[in-house]
């Protein structure tokens, strides 16, 4: 642990010089939804392959690289583009950019993705606001010796996604005359999409939306003491839902439809935050 604690202090070193502020809320951008970097004021940007001990993000969609400026006067910090563990990392390697944005003074995390609507009322470019996760991955970041300096042995997950900020974002989308639906996501391993027989199993254990990231993440977040918010853009029905194949493409099509209000009440937490 002492190896790891040291790479999140170069790493966050190395961060903190290129932008030259610390930021209070950090962001992870799912596939297809990295435009809401493209707002920032006084961006800097950072390669992932220039950052000490970052992992390489492999997937199309997900750009690479961490942007940082202000939002609605507010210092952020993007993750354009994440890691999952299907790329063959780990899962301490993907979660290891929330340790460095803590590192650096993130307290606030909005984690994004792109899901597939197991619940039958879901509509592909609805959002939907975690109000929870099932772990489906086999994977735990915190597996291992623990760091009491990075988090407690045996974190409260009973609250995961916080209260206050999901509160929030219902509070911006009234005023934006827009419904967030609500619901669990549970995260997969992937990379193949979910058979129908799995989308029916999820279904029966709670959830309302399927994606292959942000667990890791999320556990590692709270683990390190900081307030997340989760929204999953729905781009597809899940398998047996309808009669159809399911492709990445289908995905990157449907987070374009639904960036204009994506962007909106994104753009209208921070401010709020």
């Amino acid at each position: 642990m002492q190896n790891m604690r040291q790479q999140i202090k170069e790493a966050a070193s190395f961060v903190e010089e290129k932008i030259g502020f610390r930021p209070q809320i950090g962001l992870i951008l799912g596939s297809g939804l990295g435009v809401l970097a493209d707002l920032i004021e006084e961006v800097k940007v950072i390669p992932y392959e220039s950052i000490p001990h970052f992992p390489i993000s492999t997937v199309e969609g997900h750009a690479g690289e961490l942007v940082a400026g202000q939002i609605k006067g507010k210092h952020v910090i993007m993750m354009k583009g994440r890691f999952h563990l299907y790329e063959g990392y780990e899962a301490q390697s993907v979660s290891f950019p929330v340790r460095v944005l803590r590192e650096i003074g993130v307290n606030q995390i909005i984690v994004t993705n792109a899901a597939g609507g197991v619940h039958f009322d879901y509509e592909v470019g609805d959002l939907m606001l975690i109000a929870d996760h099932i772990n489906n991955m086999g994977k735990n970041p915190l597996v291992g010796p623990n760091d009491k300096d990075l988090g407690v042995r045996f974190p409260d997950m009973s609250a995961a996604y916080s209260k206050r900020l999901i509160r929030l974002a219902h509070e911006v989308a009234k005023r934006e005359s827009f419904e967030f639906r609500e619901g669990v996501y549970m995260g997969n391993l992937g990379p193949t999409y979910e058979t129908p027989a799995e989308v029916r199993m999820a279904r029966l254990m709670g959830a309302d939306a399927v994606g292959m990231s942000t667990v890791p993440e999320v556990i590692v977040a709270r683990h390190a003491g900081m307030e997340v918010l989760g929204i999953s853009c729905i781009t597809n029905k899940a398998a047996g839902i309808l009669e159809q194949s399911l492709s990445h493409e289908e995905v990157m099509e449907a987070t374009e439809q639904v960036k204009p209000k994506f962007l909106n009440l994104v753009l209208g937490i921070i401010e709020e935050m």
